[in-house]
């Protein structure tokens, strides 16, 4: 279970003080932390679970969290991000997850484009941004994220193999620090991305800790399906797939290794 008092005392001077909402059990933190956007909640409120009866992912799929098994928590923000720049905000949310397991397990994530957190070959965490714009920026966002860290078994029919931040490390790896830091990080790349002139580099950044961006052989799905090879992002974020009939850019949708079929 979480300690919140010393959950506080961590997040002193942080956005996050303050502002943490915290539920044994629930439907969806993302929809929690909706429908508290909606009702005016602040910047950096934090909705975080034991348990998520209906947690949701990308594209309508759902996000299986058994209790006290994973990190579910979903952050808002009402960060000053123009509209064309928040195809980062996945980007820069899976970059701060990417460090806080780094700093907790020692274990290093491999990004797959948009949303997808892996150790090897396998998905141990997920990001979901749902978002509302007005005016030409984002009124509000909401930053979901899930990471696998106590399961040690996985339902058979997952289209893609998962594992824990226990399975790998071969030790207990506890959620309390793990939120601390995913949240401290999110906040150094939240702050990036309301100036313009810092954000260029989050691109660069995911594909230094991805394998998939570049010279990886994909599927594509979604509006723009299409097979190639990854040739990197664009400053927007977007993935370039090299096909055979042209260079394609991904703007929606998710990708899967083309040598899995």
């Amino acid at each position: 279970m979480y300690n919140l008092a010393e959950l506080e005392i961590a997040l002193a001077g942080t956005i996050f003080a303050g502002n943490l909402h915290f539920s044994p059990s629930t439907g969806s933190t993302n929809t929690d932390a909706l429908h508290a956007a909606r009702a005016g909640a602040p910047h950096g409120s934090v909705y975080f679970t034991d348990e998520q009866l209906a947690g949701r992912g990308r594209g309508d799929h759902g996000w299986h969290s058994p209790a006290g098994a994973g990190l579910y928590t979903s952050i808002l923000l009402r960060a000053p991000i123009p509209a064309a720049r928040l195809p980062l905000l996945p980007l820069a949310a899976g970059l701060a997850a990417a460090e806080a397991i780094r700093a907790v397990s020692g274990l290093a994530v491999d990004l797959r484009w948009p949303n997808d957190l892996f150790l090897g070959a396998r998905k141990t965490g997920g990001i979901l941004v749902e978002s509302k714009i007005e005016a030409g920026a984002a009124a509000f966002a909401v930053a979901g994220i899930g990471i696998n860290v106590h399961q040690h078994e996985f339902a058979a029919n997952l289209s893609t193999p998962a594992t824990s931040l226990d399975l790998e490390a071969a030790c207990r790896i506890e959620r309390q620090p793990l939120l601390v830091s995913l949240l401290k990080s999110l906040e150094h790349e939240v702050l990036t991305l309301e100036d313009g002139a810092n954000c260029a580099p989050i691109p660069l950044r995911v594909g230094q800790t991805s394998t998939w961006v570049r010279g990886r052989q994909v599927h594509v799905h979604g509006p723009q399906a299409c097979t190639g090879v990854t040739v990197g992002l664009n400053e927007h974020g977007f993935l370039l797939v090299s096909t055979d009939a042209g260079l394609v850019t991904v703007q929606t949708g998710g990708i899967r290794a083309a040598e899995n079929d």
